[in-house]
C-alpha cells in the first residue's frame, strides 16, 4: 500500500489549497460582479469559507507533524460548505444566477474535499493497521 494518499492526483493538503483558492477567487469575483448597489458582502461567503481551507492546506504542509489535526479542521469547514450551500439551494426562486452559482460551488468543493478527506482517513487507518501500530 502506498504511504501517501492522493485524490485526483493531489495530496489532501494540495486539494485543500486548490479548493480554498478557487473559493477565494470566486467569492471576490462574485463581490465585484454583482449588480447590487451597494455591493453585498454576502457575495463573498465562498471566500470566507475558502480562506480557512486554503490556510489549513498551507500550514499542514509546513507542520506535517500536525497534518491530521489541520485536515480534521478542514473537514469541518468542508461540512459547513456543503450544509450552507445545500441550504441555499433548497429554495432558489428569486435568487440571482450568481447566488445559485455560489451555492453550487460551495456544495461541489465541500463534497469533493469531504470525499477526499474520508478516503484519506480510511487510508491512514489501513496503514496503521498494516504496520501494527
Amino acid at each position: 500500500m502506498q504511504d501517501t494518499f492522493t485524490f485526483m492526483g493531489m495530496t489532501v493538503p494540495n486539494l485543500a489549497k486548490a479548493a480554498g483558492g478557487i473559493l477565494v477567487v470566486w467569492g471576490l469575483a462574485a463581490y465585484f460582479i454583482q449588480s447590487a448597489d451597494p455591493p453585498s458582502v454576502t457575495a463573498m461567503i465562498p471566500a470566507f469559507m475558502g480562506a480557512p481551507l486554503l490556510i489549513l492546506g498551507i500550514i499542514s504542509e509546513r507542520n506535517e507533524a500536525n497534518l491530521h489535526h489541520y485536515m480534521h479542521a478542514a473537514m469541518v469547514f468542508a461540512l459547513l460548505m456543503v450544509l450552507g450551500g445545500a441550504q441555499g439551494l433548497i429554495d432558489i426562486e428569486g435568487k440571482s444566477n450568481l447566488a445559485v452559482g455560489s451555492h453550487l460551488i460551495l456544495v461541489l468543493a465541500g463534497s469533493i474535499f469531504m470525499a477526499a478527506g474520508i478516503m484519506s482517513f480510511r487510508h491512514a487507518r489501513k496503514l496503521r493497521e498494516s504496520s501494527g501500530v
